[in-house]
C-alpha cells in the first residue's frame, strides 16, 4: 500500500509526505522543508557545453534550486527509526520544520527510538539540537558509520575541507560532541538494526552511508544524498556534481545504486527527491529516470 499525505503546520507551506507498508512495518517520509541553493552549487562542475539543454529540459533555468528535504521514518511496532534529523533552527529559514512534521503525524521527538545517520552535512545532523541548543531526541540511540564519524570529528577537518564548507565541520563536531558517549558505530555491510543493513556509498561525503530496509520480500533503500536530485543525477549520473566532496567516488556509488534500483525495482527514498522523496528508478534513454510514488 502506498499513499501521499499533504500535511502542514500553522504558518508553513503544505508538505508532501509519502507512506508505504513494508512487511509488518511502515515507511514514511517526513518533511523538514526545503533548501535554497545557488544553481552553481550543483552545476558549476558539469560540462558547460551540454548543460544548458538539460537544464531547459528539466525546468532548471533559474538562479536558484529549492530541493525538498525528506527524512525516512520506519516504524515496526517496537521501534521508531528516524534516518537523519534535518537542519534544526540554525541552518536555513526554509528548513528545520521536522518537529512540526512529526507532530502532524502524531509523534514527538521523544518517540524516536533510534536515529541512523547517512552523513553529517548540516541538513542531516544539525537538527540534533533544539532552539536552546539542547539535544532534541532524548530517548533515541544514535548510530553513524565509523568513517563518517572519524572524518567530521577530526579537529583538522575544518582546515582541510573546502573553505566555504568550514562551517559544516564546526557545526557537525559541536553536535557530535554532545552524543559521543551515546553513539554506536557501524561499517559497510553491518546489520545495524534487525532488518536494516548499511551500504557504503562514499563520495558525497567521505563516509556517506545508505540503508537497506528488508522485511521478508519487501525492501526499500534509503539513499540519503548518494542520489541527490531527480534530474541530472538520473539523466547524467556520470557527471560530477558540485554537491559532492569526492566526485569520482560519488559517481561510482550513484551508478551502482541506480543500476541496482532499476534492476530490482526496489523502492527508494531520496532525501532531496520531490513529492515526498519516495519512488522507483526506471531505465530511460541510456540512463535513468525517477518515478515518484506520487505520480
Amino acid at each position: 500500500m502506498t499513499g501521499a499525505l499533504a500535511l502542514g503546520a500553522a504558518g508553513l507551506p503544505m508538505q508532501s509526505f509519502a507512506r508505504v507498508s513494508l512487511g509488518s512495518g511502515t515507511l514514511t517520509t517526513v518533511s523538514d522543508g526545503n533548501l535554497v541553493l545557488p544553481a552553481g552549487f550543483l552545476f558549476d562542475t558539469m560540462p558547460q557545453d551540454e548543460l544548458p539543454a538539460l537544464r531547459e529540459r528539466f525546468g532548471l533555468t533559474g538562479d536558484q534550486l529549492t530541493p525538498e528535504c525528506n527524512l525516512a521514518l520506519y516504524q515496526d511496532g517496537e521501534r521508531t527509526v528516524l534516518f537523519d534529523v534535518g537542519s534544526g533552527p540554525d541552518f536555513m529559514p526554509s528548513a528545520g520544520i521536522l518537529t512540526d512534521s512529526l507532530d502532524a503525524l502524531g509523534l514527538a521527538p521523544e518517540d524516536i527510538t533510534h536515529v541512523l545517520f547517512t552523513h553529517a552535512h548540516p541538513d542531516h545532523i544539525w537538527g540534533l539540537l533544539d532552539d536552546f541548543g539542547d539535544p532534541l531526541f532524548t530517548e533515541a540511540s544514535y548510530m553513524m558509520g565509523r568513517a563518517e564519524w572519524d572524518y567530521w570529528y577530526d579537529p583538522n577537518t575544518v582546515d582541510t575541507i573546502r573553505e566555504d564548507r568550514a562551517a559544516f565541520a564546526v557545526g557537525a563536531r559541536r553536535r557530535m560532541e554532545l552524543i559521543e558517549d551515546a553513539v554506536e558505530f557501524f561499517d559497510d555491510g553491518d546489520e545495524v538494526l534487525p532488518g536494516i543493513a548499511a551500504i557504503a556509498t562514499y563520495g558525497h561525503t567521505p563516509g556517506h552511508m545508505s540503508f537497506e530496509i528488508r522485511q521478508g520480500d519487501d525492501a526499500a533503500l534509503v539513499v540519503g544524498d548518494a542520489i541527490g536530485n531527480h534530474h541530472l543525477a538520473f539523466a547524467r549520473p556520470d557527471w560530477a556534481s558540485g554537491a559532492d566532496q569526492d566526485t569520482d567516488a560519488a559517481i561510482t556509488a550513484r551508478l551502482r545504486l541506480l543500476d541496482r534500483l532499476a534492476s530490482e525495482q526496489m523502492r527508494m527514498v531520496g532525501f532531496h527527491l520531490p513529492d515526498g522523496g519516495m519512488g522507483r528508478v526506471e531505465r530511460a534513454d541510456g540512463a535513468y529516470r525517477f518515478v515518484s510514488d506520487a505520480s
